[in-house]
C-alpha cells in the first residue's frame, strides 16, 4: 500500500524542515516510542514519501550525528575505582591506615601494596574480557534511500552509507537487506523480517504498513515497525526513518536500568567483611585488656593489639579472591565462555536456578516436519508430497529465500516426493491478507489441464475448499465435515505443532493470469505439522545441570503446550505450566511462591521475564538467566548471573556478565563447574586463615595473661603473618574439586569452622607453651620462648593448609597436593625452622631453642593433625535443611 497525500507529497523547504527538525527525534527514554498514523508521522518528521533534500539530510546529520552505536571500552580508571570499592579492599585500606598511625610504615606500605595489586589484577582481567567480546555482526554498509537534490526537483534512489541516515529519510528494503535504522513502514509487499537479534526467535515475522490501531509502538511486536539490526528474509518495503544510532530501539536497549539489588557475590562479601571486622574488634579489645595489666608497658600492649588485629585480618584475601577468579575466568574463556565481570565467576558457580528460553537451548532452532495427515487424521505421505511441490515452485519462482516452513518441507526426502513432470504456470505468492500461497502447475502428460496446489493457514485454506479427499475417496465438504477438519487442525496446533493445510484442484487450463478469486472449489487433502525438534545434546546438558544441583526453569513466549512438549522431549518434567495472564494480577510475594514451584512459564511478555527472575531471587536464591535478544536485557540485569551468547548485539552484551562461546547448555554447565572450583580455592583460604588467626588470637590472650612478658613482639607477629600470606597465596593457583551443589559465602559455616579449628590451634599452642616452660624452666627466656612459638605456628599452619583444603574435606582423591601449594608449604616450614636460628631471628628478638624441643614439637604437630581431622568431621556435620517455600496454587 502506497501512501499518497497532497500535503505530505509537497516537499518541505529547507527552512521548514529545519523548523520541524526540532520535533523530529523520538524520545530516548526507556519507554517505547509511540508511532502516529503514517501521514501524521511524516508531517512530524518534516518529510514526505518523496524523501528529504540533500541539504535537509546534511542539516539533520549535524544535529543527530552518525547512525552508529558506539560501544567504547570502559576507562581503566573506572575499572580501578570499581575494584577499589570492594569491601575486602576497603578493609585492607583501614588496616593499613591504623598500622601507619602506630608508626609501622613498612607494614602499612606492604598492606597498601596488596590492596593495589588486587585492584590492578581485577581491572586488567575485566578489560581483557571486554576486549575479547567486542566482535559484533556486520552492519549494512549502505542503504537505498529516496532523496531529492534540491527543492522542486524529482526524487531519485540513492545508495548512501548506512551511518549517514537521518530521521525523515525514506528507505527501500529488499530481501536480504539488514534494516539500517528504526523504520515505520509506508509500503510493504509480502515483507517477512527476522528479528533474531532483538527477540532471540529465529523464525521471521510478517510486517505490513497497515494501521492496526490509533497508534503503534516502536517495538518488535508492532507490524508497522522494522527495527535496526533485523534482516529482511522475503518481500520488499518502504519505510521512513524514525530513529538512528543510540536513539534506536537497539541502541537504547543497553541504557536500561542498572542492576538493582545485590548479587550472591555482593551479599557474601558484605557478610564476610562484617564478620572480619567483628573479629578485629574483639582481638584488639581482648589483647589490649590483658596486655595492659600491672607491670606491663602500655605502649607495647597497644602495639601488640594492633599487630594482632593485622594478623587476624586475612590481608591476602583480596589478592587471593582476585587472582583465583581471574585464573578461573581465563580457563573458562578457553573452553566455554568469556566472563566480563570478575564477580560473575563466583555468581555463576553459585547459581541454584537457571532460567532459559527453549529456542536454541532445548531445541535446535529450526523447524522440521513431524506429521502429515489426511482430513480424518490418518498418516498420509501424499499430503507431504503436494506441500513440498508447492514450496519448491514457490521458492524457485518467487525470487526470495525459503522461510522456515518451506525450508523444512524441502529438507524432506521421501520416495516419490520429486515430481519433475509438473511445470509452473503461475504463482499466487503468500500475503498476509490471504495467508496462503498457491502454485498453478501443468502436467506434461495432460497439457490441457492445470493443477492448483494451495497451502497456508488452516482457516484460510478451508474457506477455499468445497470437498475433501480421505482414504482415496473425494466427498463434498459439509458443515459437519468442515467442523471436523477445523477441530483436527486445532488439535494439531494445541499439541504444539505449527500447522499448514494443503488443498489441490485439477481444472481446465485458462488463458491469462490467475487471481485470488480462482482459489475456490479446492479439495482439502490434509494437514502438515511442524515442530522445532529437541537439541540432541539438551537431555545430557539438563542431566549435567541436575547433577550439579541446578534447577532449570523455562521462560518463553510460546504456547504452554509447545513449551511443555519440548521440556518433556528433553527430559525435563514440565509440571503445570503457568502463563503470562496468570501472573499478571499477582503481587510480588504471590509470584515468588508460585515461581518457586513452577518449571514452565509460557506466553510471557519480555517485561515479565525480569519480574519472574526477581521473584525467584526474593528468598536469597542465586538465579542465572540465559538470553540473547534485546528484549532480554532487563532480565539479564535482574539475575545474579546474566548469561548471553558472544555473537549477540552490543546492547545485550553490555547487560550480560558471562558470554557463552556457543549457545549450548553444556557450556553453561562447564562455566558453573569452573566457578565452583574457584570458589573452593577461596573457601580454602578463608577457612585456613581465619581459623589459624583466631587460634593465634586466643593463644595470645591466654599467654599474655599467664606470662610476665608479651608472648610475641609486634614485629614478630607481622613477619609471621607475611610468611603465612605468601604461602597462602599459592591457594589461588590450586585446583580444588568442584562442588556438586551450589555454594556461596556463608558466615555461619565459616564461623563454625573457625571456632572449632581455632580451638584446636589454640590447644596446640598451649601444649607448646607447656613444653617450652618444661624445657627452659619456670622463668623462661622471652627470646627462646618466642622462637619456639614462632616455629610451632609456622609448622602447624603448613600442616593446616593441606588438611583444610577443599578436596580433602570432600574426600575426593585423598590428599590432593598441587605443586604450587606443596612448594609454598615447604617454604613456610623451612622458614619456621631456620628463621629463629638465623641472624634475622636475632634482629627480630629471637634466640635458638633447645634441640630437645624439636622431637616434642613433632609429637605436638602429630596430635594437632589428628585433632584437626576430628574437628573437621564435627564441623562438616550437616545441619537440618530449611523448609522449602510452598508453591501458590
Amino acid at each position: 500500500m502506497a501512501w499518497a497525500d497532497p500535503q505530505a507529497s509537497r516537499p518541505a523547504t529547507d527552512q521548514q524542515a529545519a523548523g520541524q527538525l526540532r520535533a523530529a527525534a523520538p524520545a530516548t527514554t526507556g519507554q517505547a516510542t509511540v508511532l502516529a498514523a503514517p501521514l501524521t508521522e511524516l508531517r512530524r518528521l518534516g518529510t514526505s514519501p518523496r524523501g528529504l533534500t540533500e541539504a535537509a539530510a546534511q542539516a539533520r546529520l549535524q544535529q543527530h550525528g552518525e547512525n552508529v552505536i558506539v560501544t567504547a571500552a570502559p576507562p581503566r580508571i573506572a575499572l580501578l575505582a570499581r575494584a577499589a570499592c570492594s569491601p575486602f579492599v576497603l578493609l585492607l585500606i583501614v588496616i593499613a591506615a591504623i598500622t601507619a598511625v602506630t608508626g609501622n610504615a613498612v607494614s602499612a606500605a606492604l598492606i597498601a601494596a596488596l590492596a593495589v595489586v588486587s585492584c590492578v589484577i581485577r581491572a586488567s582481567q575485566e578489560r581483557r574480557s571486554w576486549l575479547a567480546c567486542t566482535l559484533r555482526p556486520a552492519l549494512p554498509g549502505t542503504a537505498t534511500v529516496v532523496r531529492r537534490p534540491a527543492d522542486g526537483l524529482r526524487p531519485a534512489l540513492r545508495e548512501v552509507p548506512a551511518d549517514q541516515l537521518v530521521p525523515g529519510d525514506v528507505v527501500r528494503l529488499a530481501a536480504g537487506d539488514t534494516v539500517p535504522a528504526d523504520l515505520m513502514l509506508l509500503r510493504a509487499e509480502h515483507l517477512m523480517v527476522s528479528q533474531a537479534v532483538l527477540t532471540g526467535e529465529s523464525l521471521p515475522v510478517a510486517k505490513s504498513a497497515t494501521v492496526t490501531g490509533p497508534a503503534g509502538r516502536l517495538a518488535p511486536d508492532t507490524s508497522q515497525a522494522c527495527l535496526q539490526g533485523s534482516v529482511v528474509t522475503a518481500g520488499s518495503g518502504t519505510g521512513v526513518v524514525i530513529a538512528t544510532g543510540a536513539r534506536s530501539y537497539l541502541g537504547s536497549a543497553g541504557r536500561g536500568p542498572a542492576r538493582t539489588g545485590q548479587t550472591s557475590f555482593d551479599r557474601g562479601v558484605r557478610d564476610i567483611s562484617v564478620l572480619l571486622i567483628c573479629l578485629v574488634l574483639v582481638a584488639v579489645l581482648a589483647v589490649s585488656a590483658v596486655g595492659a595489666g600491672p607491670h606491663r608497658d602500655l605502649d607495647d600492649a597497644l602495639l601488640l593489639a594492633v599487630a594482632v588485629a593485622v594478623g587476624v585480618v586475612p590481608e591476602m584475601l583480596p589478592v587471593v579472591v582476585t587472582a583465583t577468579l581471574a585464573r578461573a575466568a581465563r580457563r573458562t574463556a578457553r573452553i566455554a565462555a568469556v566472563v566480563r565481570r570478575q564477580p560473575a565467576m563466583h555468581n555463576i558457580g553459585a547459581v541454584q536456578v537457571l532460567c532459559i528460553d527453549k529456542t536454541g537451548t532445548l531445541t535446535s532452532d529450526s523447524l522440521a516436519v513431524v506429521r502429515a495427515v489426511d482430513p480424518r487424521g490418518n498418516a498420509d505421505q501424499g499430503v507431504l508430497r503436494w506441500a513440498r511441490l508447492n514450496s519448491a515452485h514457490s521458492v524457485l519462482a518467487g525470487d526470495q529465500p525459503a522461510d522456515g516452513l518451506d525450508a523444512a518441507l524441502l529438507d524432506q526426502q521421501h520416495p516419490g516426493s520429486c515430481q519433475p513432470q509438473y511445470l509452473l504456470v503461475d504463482l499466487l505468492p503468500f500475503d498476509h491478507a490471504r495467508r496462503r500461497a498457491t502454485v498453478v502447475l501443468r502436467n506434461a502428460a495432460a497439457p490441457g489441464r492445470h493443477t492448483l496446489v494451495c497451502k497456508g493457514a488452516p482457516a484460510e485454506v478451508l474457506a477455499c475448499c468445497s470437498h475433501w479427499l480421505a482414504g482415496g475417496s473425494t466427498v463434498r465438504l459439509t458443515a459437519a465435515l468442515r467442523q471436523q477438519a477445523a477441530r483436527l487442525a486445532d488439535g494439531l496446533a494445541a499439541s504444539g505443532l505449527r500447522t499448514l493445510a494443503v488443498a489441490i484442484s485439477s481444472r481446465d487450463a485458462k488463458l491469462g493470469r490467475y487471481r485470488a478469486a480462482d482459489e475456490a472449489g479446492l479439495t482439502l487433502i490434509g494437514f502438515v505439522g511442524f515442530a522445532d525438534p529437541p537439541d540432541p545434546s539438551a537431555s545430557q546438558a539438563l542431566a549435567g545441570l541436575a547433577a550439579r544441583g541446578v534447577q532449570v526453569k523455562l521462560i518463553t513466549g510460546d504456547h504452554a503446550l509447545v513449551a511443555a512438549r519440548v521440556c518433556a522431549a528433553a527430559g525435563l518434567d514440565p509440571g503445570l505450566p503457568v502463563t503470562g495472564d496468570q501472573i499478571a494480577g499477582l503481587t510480588d510475594d504471590e509470584l515468588a511462591r508460585l515461581a518457586a514451584g513452577t518449571t514452565v512459564f509460557a506466553r510471557i511478555r519480555p517485561a515479565d521475564k525480569a519480574r519472574i527472575v526477581s521473584a525467584l531471587r526474593r528468598d536469597g536464591t542465586a538465579v542465572g538467566f540465559l538470553g540473547d535478544g534485546v528484549n532480554d536485557t532487563h532480565a539479564l540485569l535482574a539475575a545474579d548471573a546474566g548469561i548471553a551468547v558472544a555473537g549477540c548485539e552490543p546492547a545485550v552484551r553490555e547487560c550480560a556478565d558471562v558470554l557463552l562461546l556457543r549457545k549450548d547448555l553444556g557450556a553453561v554447565g562447564q562455566a558453573i563447574s569452573e566457578g565452583r572450583a574457584a570458589f573452593g580455592n577461596i573457601t580454602n583460604y578463608l577457612r585456613i586463615t581465619v581459623s589459624a588467626n583466631l587460634g593465634n588470637m586466643l593463644s595470645m590472650v591466654i599467654a599474655s595473661a599467664m606470662l610476665p612478658f608479651l608472648p610475641m613482639l609486634p614485629a614478630q607477629v607481622l613477619v609471621q603473618n607475611l610468611c603465612f600470606d605468601v604461602c597462602q597465596l599459592t591457594l589461588a593457583y590450586d585446583r580444588a574439586a568442584a562442588s556438586d551443589r551450589p555454594r556461596t559465602f556463608s558466615t555461619a559455616e565459616l564461623a563454625r569452622f573457625a571456632i572449632v579449628l581455632g580451638v584446636v590451634n589454640a590447644a596446640a599452642d598451649l601444649v607448646t607453651f607447656a613444653i617450652l616452660r618444661h624445657l627452659i624452666g619456670p622463668h623462661p627466656d622471652p627470646a627462646v620462648f618466642r622462637a619456639g612459638w614462632f616455629t610451632e605456628n609456622m609448622l602447624s599452619q603448613a600442616a593446616a593448609i593441606h588438611l583444610l583444603r577443599r578436596g580433602t574435606l570432600q574426600h575426593r582423591g585423598g590428599l590432593h597436593r598441587g605443586l604450587p601449594v606443596l612448594l609454598g608449604t615447604a617454604g613456610l616450614a623451612a622458614a619456621g625452622l631456620l628463621l629463629p636460628l638465623s641472624p634475622v631471628g636475632g634482629l627480630l628478638g629471637m634466640r635458638a631453642y633447645p634441640v630437645a624441643f624439636l622431637p616434642l614439637l613433632g609429637c605436638t604437630l602429630a596430635g594437632f593433625c589428628l585433632a584437626t581431622l576430628a574437628a573437621l568431621a564435627l564441623a562438616r556435620r550437616p545441619r537440618r535443611p530449611r523448609r522449602q517455600p510452598a508453591s501458590l496454587t
